[in-house]
């Protein structure tokens, strides 16, 4: 199996913190809720939302433990995961047969023709796991599934990040010039 670190992407998933404290707001066709084993399953076109965390699928399973963690398994054809970044106004969307996302281990797993999303950043494999405590990536291939387009291979596509936009940049060393404008009118007398 081949495997792909990326630690440049290191911040990619990194959960925006105030989504945490939100409410989960789930539609679907059909839901059955057994309390006693904190256990639900989400049927039919499936939406979650909590703050900017939307999940779609055609089936979402959510277990909680006693601390009030919880586990959901999604899966669909594809499954969509969409985040906003943390401190940024970028958005992680990524899709997968099926997502698994824990909120203790601080996790996000997409399996099944993976694929991540930021900007112009793409990541494309059969599992993408990150670590949100760790900020590692990690992307892997299946050189076992004949129905993997990839061949067991995994695809990156990451542009390249500037510290201040192209047309920003001044140099220390050039004199400032005022010119005039032949846009602007004289002020009449």
């Amino acid at each position: 199996m081949f495997g792909l670190l990326l630690l440049g992407w290191g911040s990619l998933l990194h959960a925006e913190n105030a989504d945490r404290e939100k409410t989960i707001h789930m539609e679907a066709d059909s839901v059955v809720i057994d309390d006693l084993k904190q256990n639900s399953v989400f049927e039919g076109k499936v939406e979650l939302t909590q703050g900017t965390l939307h999940i779609q699928a055609e089936k979402i399973v959510m277990r909680q433990n006693a601390k009030g963690y919880k586990h959901l398994t999604a899966t669909g054809k594809p499954a969509s995961f969409r985040q906003k970044h943390e401190g940024t106004d970028e958005i992680v969307e990524g899709y997968g047969e099926r997502i698994e996302y824990d909120t203790r281990a601080e996790t996000v797993h997409f399996f099944g023709q993976a694929r991540v999303k930021r900007e112009q950043d793409d990541l494309k494999g059969d599992h993408i796991a990150y670590s949100t405590r760790t900020e590692v990536f990690r992307v892997s291939g299946d050189p076992d599934n004949p129905d993997d387009p990839n061949k067991g291979r995994v695809h990156a596509v990451i542009q390249p990040k500037t510290a201040e936009p192209a047309n920003v940049r001044v140099t220390q060393d050039a004199p400032l010039t005022i010119q005039s404008s032949p846009t602007l009118s004289k002020p009449k007398p």
